[in-house]
């Protein structure tokens, strides 16, 4: 299954789950899309709140399902509540740092930046999204992309950033200071419905 490139709106819609973490997707209309996705709906099964959990975040984070799931399996491996795992493996994407950092204004956005080669890692080119950052590492734009007009325009409109991050509004570079932890990423995610998901 390819990664989605669609309207993130109708997504969001969908699963009746702010995919931004602004809340803009459903101010308006805060049900699913198309002509019917205002009719009432039937009671979900278990395994349809799970789908649509993982759903969720997989929209959320932008990935297809094979790194999903890859992802998943490599956080059960690792010490610790595999649920929250997933989410600090997830939150550790370089596109997500990338966002988190102010870079861009969507995840979207972010991938993009890494992908045509605008952000280095500890001084080095790295145009892979899902390069996994460790605590420590430096992120910031390329030299010559530093008067990037997309990246001048989101980090005007950033008003603040997450604690695990640090950012030098001068240099243009941040640092990924440490892991997340579980209360500082979205309180309306259930990651142990995820875990049932995949563990059927």
């Amino acid at each position: 299954m390819s990664r989605y490139t669609g309207p993130s709106y109708k997504k969001a819609r969908r699963v009746g789950f702010s995919i931004s973490e602004t809340g803009k997707e459903l101010a308006r209309r805060p049900y699913g899309p198309g002509q019917h996705g205002n009719a009432r709906k039937g009671k979900l099964s278990d395994y349809g709140i799970q789908l649509k959990e993982k759903q969720k975040v997989r929209f959320m984070y932008g990935l297809n399902e094979k790194q999903f799931r890859k992802t998943f399996e490599e956080a059960g491996k690792m010490a610790g509540i595999h649920g929250e795992n997933f989410l600090k493996l997830l939150e550790s994407r370089l596109d997500n740092i990338v966002y988190r950092m102010g870079f861009a204004t969507t995840r979207r956005g972010a991938r993009q930046l890494v992908n045509h080669g605008h952000i280095t890692v500890n001084d080095k080119k790295v145009n892979i999204p899902s390069f996994r950052c460790k605590p420590g590492d430096v992120i910031s734009i390329k030299e010559n992309s530093k008067d990037h007009k997309a990246v001048k325009e989101a980090l005007e409109k950033t008003t603040k950033r997450v604690e695990f991050v640090t950012f030098d509004e001068n240099k243009l570079c941040g640092t990924y200071v440490r892991y997340p932890e579980r209360n500082e990423l979205n309180m309306d995610i259930d990651e142990s419905l995820i875990v049932e998901f995949y563990n059927k």
